[in-house]
């Protein structure tokens, strides 16, 4: 194995000769993601518009690993990363779309709208810019990274494509309306896409976290003491198991996703990992 890595994986696969890319491949996530397909063999390019943080993650990975400045939405930059991950390790085999987020400008103060309540954000103050930029980023940054690097695909052994959805698209969360809408569309787009790429031999699924802890979420989720927030308790109860997720237990599912071998017949799906969120009805 190339580089410096040591991972634990939940089991091996083999993805050497294979190239990876990883897009929000700074994040907390998609750098878990990044480490555990370079584990593997496969020659990994994180792809971030914070090239600092996709750097940090590539050097501690090691030499089959490389951090690429890429904008999700411009096409020209997405070309531009294309361009230089090809040069690099050649062109992609599996792409794992995991750029995505939300914003404070579409997070709404309370869970419900009531006429007398007039502290923070409500529904009627989101404006249009804000709600695209969601929309865009989770959404808009997937169809246009995939329509860039999946030409890379066609017909290729092993080629597939993951899009990382959520619990949002299953049943929205209060307050956050643009983000459940948004991947609410990565899941539909995910199934679409399995459609349209299934004579051109690409496979395309998704994985649907359930509660992380992550960077941008992290504010929500803990007060300044490190204590629970009431929105950490509401998530925690309604979670049978009763914990938030580890980024290492997304593994599992993205490995067997990524294997021909393992998963050759599964196509259009939306895996949960939420440790029985989805499952639970509340009573």
């Amino acid at each position: 194995m190339k580089g410096k890595i040591n991972h634990m994986l939940p089991f091996q696969i083999d993805l050497t000769g294979k190239t990876v890319v990883v897009t929000g491949g700074g994040g907390v996530l998609c750098s878990e993601f990044a480490r555990a397909l370079a584990a593997c063999g496969a020659s990994v390019a994180l792809l971030d518009i914070k090239p600092e943080n996709a750097k940090a993650a590539a050097d501690k990975i090691g030499d089959n690993a490389m951090a690429v400045e890429a904008d999700v939405l411009s096409r020209e930059s997405l070309e531009a990363a294309r361009g230089i991950v090809a040069q690099k390790f050649g062109g992609c085999d599996i792409l794992i779309n995991g750029a995505g987020g939300n914003s404070p400008r579409c997070t709404t103060a309370a869970e419900y709208f009531k006429p007398e309540n007039t502290d923070g954000l409500n529904f009627f103050d989101i404006l249009p810019e804000d709600l695209r930029f969601v929309f865009d980023i989770n959404f808009t940054g997937a169809f246009l990274t995939t329509q860039v690097f999946a030409k890379d695909m066609i017909n290729k052994s092993g080629a597939c494509i993951i899009n990382i959805s959520s619990m949002n698209a299953f049943t929205p969360l209060t307050k956050i309306p643009a983000y459940s809408a948004a991947k609410a569309a990565v899941s539909n787009f995910t199934q679409w896409l399995a459609v349209h790429f299934s004579k051109a031999g690409i496979r395309v699924n998704a994985i649907a976290p359930g509660f992380f802890v992550s960077e941008q979420n992290r504010a929500l989720l803990f007060n300044t003491d490190g204590t629970p927030t009431a929105r950490a308790d509401k998530i925690l109860a309604a979670t049978p198991m009763n914990r938030f997720g580890e980024a290492t237990e997304l593994l599992g599912a993205l490995l067997w996703l990524c294997s021909s071998e393992g998963s050759g017949f599964v196509n259009g799906a939306v895996i949960p990992v939420d440790g029985g969120f989805s499952a639970y009805s509340g009573v």
